[in-house]
């Protein structure tokens, strides 16, 4: 017990920070007193009135669990007043939203036009090969007929005779009669027709989709110059046949029109928008004498080598067409008259009706089969592009404010991609033609 009560007492003497006395008694039992520092008593300010600024949770108080709670202050953040000055003229003006407006509204009808434009692509392009199809097979029957013919007048089949030189004359006449429409509208030209303008509406959406995207004030220009590209795309493609169809055997081979005859930059609708930049004024908008000489030099070339060839294959691939477009109904008329006369007393009449109905079947296939009207409908678009090309070229060329024009630059990569180059292509392109060196054309893509 002694040793227990030495163990004791060392432990217990062993804080600095505890005084502790005890007694020991003749009863063995011990008193012992603990004496623990005093805690410094943390006093409190008393508590102010809260302001609207200011709200506290609660007081302090003891919890169950003996610890004590403070309540922490949290300040109300009350944001600053925004303000926002919009002048007469700015940005949310009643006439900006009325423009605004107007090219949404545009923007719909274009979005019709290239639904249109798809779908009436699409029956054009049945029709070529239904029509194709179904005046091949006549001709293909009237000419079987024609040549049974022989065989049943030589057999003495009086009323089997009859039949057939009745039949084949009939088959070759819808033929023939068929084929002058089908010449006449050329549906596989028409069907070309629907994909370029497919193709160039969907230009216009996305020209017009950026100018909503960026342009911050929308005048009534902008409106009303796309009011003119949608009225030039109508009437350069139009969907009627009756009327308004384009002229598919015209005297000359012209190219495809399909922007504003009195505007010939196509591309003034995306200058009038273009940002302007304070720090172009320095370099004179991106643009210098170099640019300038190269971009005359890229227009000679198109002029002399890319325009100037489509016009020749347009030309040539237009007269192809016309031989062959006036050869299909001649040969089934031809058809038509040798197998009236058949059963007489020429045996020549059947040989004629079946050869020429043979050779009409030929040279359809070759006409429509080979859609020599969609190549020279192709022939025009491409020359119609490099035409306005050249046209974007010399108008901004001839602005004599060059703040006036897009960026100098910007416009040079432009031509460059319209021509499948890179823009040190297009330079070594333009070196080369003014040394009279060049033996190539100005465009990689077609």
């Amino acid at each position: 017990m002694a040793s227990l009560l030495q163990s004791s007492s060392v432990l217990l003497f062993s804080s600095p920070c505890s005084s502790i006395s005890y007694n020991y008694c003749s009863s063995n039992r011990i008193n012992a007193s603990i004496s623990l520092p005093k805690v410094p008593k943390i006093r409190f300010s008393p508590s102010k009135k809260p302001s609207r600024d200011y709200h506290l949770v609660e007081e302090p108080k003891i919890g169950d669990d003996g610890f004590t709670k403070y309540s922490i202050p949290i300040k109300k953040v009350v944001p600053a007043p925004i303000t926002i000055s919009v002048q007469e003229e700015g940005i949310f003006n009643v006439d900006s939203s009325m423009v605004t407006a107007q090219l949404y509204a545009i923007l719909e009808a274009v979005a019709d036009r290239i639904e249109m434009h798809n779908n009436i692509g699409e029956q054009r392009d049945n029709w070529n090969t239904l029509l194709l199809n179904s005046i091949n097979m006549i001709t293909f029957t009237a000419a079987t007929m024609a040549g049974l013919t022989l065989a049943a007048g030589t057999a003495g089949a009086g009323g089997s005779l009859l039949a057939l030189k009745l039949s084949s004359t009939l088959l070759f006449s819808a033929a023939t009669g068929m084929l002058v429409i089908m010449n006449k509208i050329q549906p596989s030209q028409l069907a070309e027709e629907q994909r370029n303008a497919t193709k160039l509406f969907k230009q216009l959406q996305r020209e017009l989709q950026t100018l909503l995207a960026l342009r911050r004030r929308p005048s009534e220009d902008d409106v009303k110059e796309v009011t003119e590209k949608v009225s030039a795309l109508d009437k350069a493609y139009p969907l009627p046949l009756l009327g308004k169809m384009i002229e598919k055997f015209p005297k000359t081979f012209e190219p495809a029109v399909w922007w504003p005859e009195k505007e010939n930059d196509y591309h003034q609708f995306q200058r009038n928008n273009k940002p302007h930049h304070h720090t172009m004024k320095q370099n004179r908008n991106g643009w210098s004498e170099e640019l300038e000489m190269e971009m005359r030099q890229i227009v000679e070339v198109l002029k002399s080598k890319d325009t100037e060839d489509y016009a020749r294959l347009g030309s040539l691939g237009l007269k192809i067409n016309k031989t062959l477009a006036i050869s299909g109904p001649l040969l089934t008329g031809i058809a038509a008259v040798g197998s009236a006369f058949v059963g007489t007393n020429s045996s020549w009449a059947a040989a004629v009706a079946a050869a020429a109905g043979a050779l009409a079947a030929t040279v359809n296939t070759l006409e429509h089969g080979g859609q020599v009207g969609m190549v020279v409908e192709m022939y025009r678009n491409c020359a119609g592009f490099f035409k306005l090309l050249e046209e974007s070229i010399e108008s901004t060329l001839n602005e004599s404010d060059v703040e006036k024009r897009e960026n100098g630059e910007m416009f040079e990569m432009k031509v460059a991609l319209q021509l499948g180059r890179s823009v040190s292509e297009l330079r070594d392109l333009a070196k080369r033609s003014s040394l009279s060196e060049l033996d190539e054309f100005a465009s990689k893509l077609f």
